[in-house]
């Protein structure tokens, strides 16, 4: 065997590369053949063979650059070389899950994707590829891949041994493929060519409009999933889609899907529900947030460790608009992947989203620091992004597996710890010089009869002297190997003094000259000396004791103001001596007691008793059924336009409900218990509306009104023909421009739809049209219309469309020239949803008046008041009691169904709310006044015998916001003082959504 001490170690591995490890076969050789196998021993080590295996004093041997041999009683090959670790550590090299390295970069081409540019309907790609450049599943990261030497060596110095790839652009990015860090060609660092297929939310570089929403994207996928199915079965015959065809391809492989938040974990969790795929999660670092939920997907998350910067709060204004949300994540981040590990949810972590990628095991530490086992990082880095791509040779050191291994100089995580070698493939490349001594660390100083208090060496050299706690002096100082030069200028003096000596076992010693050229002695000796041999074992890995120590706030839900440490739940509840207005043929009834109980309305009288349930007093207060908006665009994520095409029958509303909007919370104390949420108005024929309750603090899903019928919003007017669109004239492609055209896209589709209708019908084999079956249940009576509208001719042209093909217009909402046509609208049987008084905002509401509800309701018209606008929702009652003021309606029984009752019969659920009912949803409100005045506040509102919101208990958590606030101020001035980087301390304005809101864009 042939030794070799440490002090050569670096000259070795800067020019060994051994050719079986790392020749191309099919290549001719320019030299000698180098034949020798790369046989390499390392002995005395502490060897983790893996994260929860670790072997003290042991030796490892690796040929050809795959293991050979492991464990204490190894017999070393005569011809290997022989590296002797003692004191030393090896752990498998990580392994990044999410990475771009060697990847070409996406560039955006001219044209497209926005509103302010030329309108691009379909892909400029040439070839027979998708419709939509925003999938490209044909894109395999193997076939690009180029080895760059800069990124390979950063990668390498944090301990990155392997990387699974990929180009970070499309919603379907294509496959990614694990390569090694190794300084070789590419024919030998590709381990595997087609690791995983890649998605996201973020259309990328596409130049197209569509997706112009997340909502949208969520629809491409979904027709997508639809297509590749079709494709399998007849489609190929048809067409030929080499997109659909990669797509198909990749099925099999592991499904990795990047979102930006929690909810749209959630929300990619359920799309790939609908296929059967469950998709590893690439998530933002706030999964904690939404841990119940996220923890029942059973799935792997990529865990990123770019943990926000403090906020810059001194402006105290700054710090009051910074969302209390952001200031509680600053504080709680770090501490993202304790919670999932003790929660037993499976993760690992990527590198990116890092501003320096040697940032790694800092920010790592962080984590430990609150909370996560050393353990489980180490499995993290390891075994489970090795087990998740599918390449088990990586990650360990078992037999057989690719010698891609670390030589540390302390446990890998301790904070004094380097990387001296990163081995890749058998190679050695060199991160620190294994020999030069390593001063950092505390020691007292003493010079001549000069003696310091401390002496402290930062990992990156700089040294401070203490004379005492307060008093310090920087010194230079210059290390070849174990040789060293320290100057300075003691405090108080003008001469320098030049001391010269050398380190040994981890002392520093020597002689030097005083400013006065007088020769002394000196050394440094380390105040807290521990033997690199007692570092203690790792825990076991059923370990679940975490303390998240630092993370001193609390988990609310939802996440920030006015959220909840617990859900709260339904209770059995008297309400005693309340004016109950029932919204039913009993009207209002004075001095009168409900029963609510599990989430029912379960009795109405005079002197109710009930035994175990909670009695509110209700005297000189009035009961009312929730208010129910028909017409709201609040908790929607990311657009409520999918505006692109002239029909997007498609998406829907549902698909991206955004629960932690604080405007539920603000509108159940204006009385509001269900909004029924509907896309904008760009297009003629928009997305599916969703009904929600609101339950203030659930997550997506259990908002959802149950056992609802399906709705769509369409729209007429101004927008859908693209008037009032910041798109020059010359630049506008998009069908409809004029009024005329809205009519023809309702015409055309409607007969599509009716000729799909047969098709499924007919048991031939169709392709699968998401939009086509949204309208094709519009014509068979399943969906219901919600018509964005003003003017009379457009109402008139919209009812003779849907009488030519036998259905109704459900509902007409705006509506503002109503009063016109109220007649006709009665007979056709279609019910009005409008404003109270907005008009002139522009032209085509010129002519609205405010006595409009009051005529059309006179008329026989099925009529609500509406908001369309998050304020305006918070004061519905209000809105309401105008058609008594303007309208001169004298029946406030009458009036207050505007905004109860009658929604609730537009939307097909006043069987379940919208009058005081026994049998009834538990929806209630209970107003300090009679709920029409401007006077009424919302005491307390209830959803499902929920109570949501309690003015009184507002007032508590108003307090609590306060101080909370407070308390994560004062912690981020003190982290700023404390050195600590900053960023400005203004949130993101939040986005309040209406129907004129026709140019909204899917942002990356």
């Amino acid at each position: 065997m042939k030794k070799k001490s440490t002090l050569i170690v670096c000259v070795v591995l800067t020019f060994l590369s051994w050719s079986n490890a790392f020749s191309q076969k099919t290549f001719p050789q320019n030299g000698v053949y180098d034949e020798r196998d790369g046989i390499f021993a390392f002995t005395n080590a502490t060897i983790f063979k893996s994260w929860n295996e670790k072997l003290e004093g042991a030796t490892l041997v690796i040929r050809d650059g795959r293991v050979e041999a492991i464990g204490k009683d190894v017999v070393i090959p005569k011809d290997a070389v022989v590296f002797d670790l003692k004191n030393k550590f090896i752990y498998p090299s990580f392994i990044e899950p999410f990475g771009n390295y060697g990847m070409p970069e996406a560039t955006r081409a001219e044209g497209g994707g926005g509103g302010r540019q030329t309108q691009q309907l379909l892909s400029n790609k040439k070839g027979a590829f998708s419709w939509n450049e925003a999938l490209r599943t044909e894109f395999k990261a193997h076939e690009v891949f180029a080895l760059n030497e800069k990124e390979a060596e950063l990668l390498r110095g944090v301990g990155y041994g392997a990387v699974m790839s990929h180009k970070m652009d499309g919603l379907s990015r294509g496959t990614g493929v694990v390569v090694t860090t190794a300084s070789e060609r590419e024919h030998n660092t590709i381990i595997k060519t087609m690791a995983a297929h890649i998605l996201s939310f973020s259309k990328g570089s596409s130049t197209q409009n569509y997706p112009g929403s997340l909502m949208g994207a969520i629809s491409l996928f979904r027709q997508t999933y639809l297509d590749g199915q079709w494709y399998a079965r007849e489609g190929s015959n048809e067409e030929k889609n080499f997109s659909l065809e990669a797509w198909n391809n990749v099925q099999s492989l592991p499904q990795i899907f990047e979102v930006s938040d929690k909810l749209e974990a959630l929300r990619a969790a359920k799309l790939g529900a609908e296929f059967g795929k469950k998709y590893i999660i690439k998530g933002r670092g706030d999964e904690y947030q939404r841990l119940d939920a996220l923890k029942a997907l059973n799935t792997t998350f990529i865990l990123p460790l770019n943990f926000p910067d403090a906020y810059d709060v001194e402006d105290p204004y700054d710090a009051l608009n910074t969302p209390l949300s952001d200031l509680k994540h600053w504080e709680m981040a770090p501490a993202n992947a304790a919670y999932l590990a003790k929660a037993d949810v499976e993760f690992t972590f990527t590198a990116q989203g890092l501003k320096d990628k040697k940032d790694l095991i800092k920010q790592l530490r962080v984590a430990i620091e609150n909370g996560l086992s050393e353990n489980d990082a180490l499995k993290a880095l390891t075994e489970t992004p090795a087990k998740m791509l599918g390449v088990n040779e990586l990650g360990n050191l078992n037999k057989g597996s690719v010698a891609n291994f670390l030589v540390t100089s302390n446990p890998i995580f301790a904070k004094d710890s380097k990387i001296f070698h990163n081995w890749v493939q058998g190679k050695g490349y060199v991160i620190n010089d294994m020999d030069k001594p390593h001063l950092e660390g505390t020691y007292s100083f003493q010079y001549g009869n000069t003696v310091y208090k401390m002496m402290q060496v930062s990992a990156s050299g700089e040294m401070q002297l203490y004379k005492t706690d307060s008093l310090k002096t920087k010194a230079d100082v210059t290390q070849s190997r174990n040789s060293l030069t320290i100057s300075f200028t003691p405090q108080g003096e003008k001469e320098l003094v030049r001391l010269s000596g050398f380190y040994d076992g981890g002392m520093m010693r020597g002689r030097g000259q005083l400013g006065d050229g007088t020769w002394v002695n000196w050394e440094a000796v380390p105040m807290a000396f521990t033997s690199k041999t007692d570092a203690k074992p790792n825990p076991s890995p059923k370990e679940s004791n975490i303390t998240i120590s630092s993370a001193k706030g609390d988990i609310t839900y939802p996440f920030g103001a006015y959220g909840r440490k617990e859900l709260p739940k339904s209770e059995r509840i008297l309400f005693k001596n309340a004016t109950v207005w029932t919204g039913e043929a009993e009207g209002v009834l004075s001095n009168t007691d409900v029963l609510i109980d599990n989430g029912k309305i379960t009795q109405i009288g005079k002197n109710l008793s009930a035994a175990n349930a909670k009695s509110v007093d209700a005297t000189g207060k009035h009961l009312t059924a929730g208010i129910l908006d028909e017409h709201s665009h609040i908790a929607i994520s990311k657009g409520v336009n999918e505006g692109t095409q002239a029909s997007t029958a498609e998406v829907r509303i549902g698909d991206v409900l955004n629960s932690e909007d604080v405007n539920i919370y603000r509108q159940l104390a204006g009385g509001v218990t269900s909004s029924h949420l509907l896309h904008g108005s760009a297009n003629p024929i928009g997305g599916q509306t969703q009904l929600i309750k609101l339950r203030w603090g659930y997550e997506p899903e259990k908002l959802k009104f149950e056992n609802w019928d399906q709705f769509i919003k369409f729209a007429l007017g101004e927008n859908v023909k693209q008037s009032n669109w910041d798109v020059p004239d010359n630049q506008r492609v998009r069908f409809p421009q004029t009024r005329m055209g809205v009519e023809q896209v309702f015409d055309d589709h409607f007969q599509r739809a009716k000729e799909y209708a047969a098709l499924r019908k007919s048991g031939k084999a169709f392709r699968k049209d998401i939009e086509l079956e949204c309208l094709a249940d519009i014509l068979e009576k399943k969906c219901f219309i919600t018509c964005h509208s003003y003017v009379q001719s457009e109402i008139n042209m919209l009812m003779k469309v849907a009488e030519k093909y036998n259905f109704n217009v459900n509902t007409f909402t705006h509506i503002l020239e109503g009063y016109k046509v109220a007649d006709q609208m009665a007979k056709h049987g279609v019910a009005a949803a409008g404003f109270a008084d907005w008009w002139s905002y522009k032209y085509e509401v010129y002519e609205a008046i405010p006595e409009n509800a009051a005529m059309m309701n006179a008329q026989g018209v099925l009529t609500a008041i509406n908001s369309d606008d998050a304020e305006m929702a918070r004061r519905l009652n209000q809105e309401a009691a105008k058609s008594m003021m303007y309208g001169g309606m004298k029946n406030e029984a009458e009036v207050w169904k505007f905004v109860t009752l009658n929604p609730a019969k537009m939307l097909h659920v006043d069987k379940r709310i919208g009058s005081i009912k026994s049998g009834k949803d538990a929806d209630l409100v209970l107003w300090s006044d009679n709920p029409l005045s401007i006077y009424a506040k919302a005491e307390q509102t209830y959803v499902d015998g929920v109570k949501f919101f309690d003015r009184e208990e507002d007032k508590k958590m108003q307090a609590d916001i306060r101080t909370e606030r407070a308390r994560l101020v004062n912690k981020m001035l003190k982290a700023k003082k404390g050195g600590a980087p900053t960023q400005p301390g203004m949130g993101k304005a939040m986005k309040l959504y209406d129907c004129e809101d026709v140019e909204d864009e899917l942002k990356d």
